[in-house]
């Protein structure tokens, strides 16, 4: 059962590193998560997130040699390998407007392939915003559970590519680290004032 706010949930998530080894999430529990991160937005509704499960323990170790030795990968109560299609705009698009008028079906998915055919750079950056997004509706579903988590880019994707078997045009996005903390987060880093990142209009 999902019980925090969704503001204290923000305030609260933290990237924890330390994990209680003993600690399992249960299906139910993790598809809880993915149930919730699959209602983040895509474009097109193109819905290009894959999310790899990784419970295996030998795989994990695996993935955990080949991601700097960092023991959250092992430790943790689950790992996610977060990744996206970027073909998705082209694999039978119909489907991801199946529910929605006639009309709006048929020119949304007639403008998808104008839009991203020949677009590498697009499609990546379509893959990366996808799955970012996505990424913090975990993070703050298990905070809102109890749960503490640690995205990861410290990993060689060639590496966790091949260990995980990820398809042809796709990529990995990040690494998510699930379960209950053994030991907190450190405290916060320091955070810019909102001077320092926002402006009005236009860069000053």
């Amino acid at each position: 059962m999902i019980g925090m706010n969704t503001f204290d949930a923000i305030k609260e998530r933290r990237s924890v590193k330390h994990y209680d080894t003993n600690h399992e999430l249960t299906d139910d529990e993790i598809n809880q998560m993915l149930s919730m991160a699959i209602l983040s937005p895509t474009s097109f509704n193109m819905q290009n997130w894959r999310f790899v499960v990784v419970r295996d323990p030998e795989t994990r170790k695996h993935i955990r040699a080949a991601s700097w030795d960092q023991a959250q990968v092992t430790d943790s109560s689950v790992l996610i390998v977060i990744c996206a299609n970027l073909k998705a705009w082209k694999d039978n698009p119909a489907r991801y407007w199946k529910d929605a008028p006639k009309e709006a079906r048929e020119f949304l998915v007639s403008a998808m392939g104008p839009f991203y055919e020949g677009n590498d750079e697009l499609q990546r950056d379509e893959a990366m915003r996808s799955c970012g997004i996505a990424s913090q509706t975990i993070m703050l579903t298990a905070k809102s559970m109890g749960y503490d988590s640690n995205p990861m880019i410290g990993f060689d994707p060639k590496k966790v590519s091949e260990i995980i078997n990820l398809p042809e045009n796709h990529v990995i996005s990040m690494l998510m680290a699930i379960g209950k903390q053994a030991k907190p987060a450190m405290p916060r880093g320091g955070q810019l004032s909102l001077d320092s990142v926002v402006f009005t209009d236009k860069f000053s």
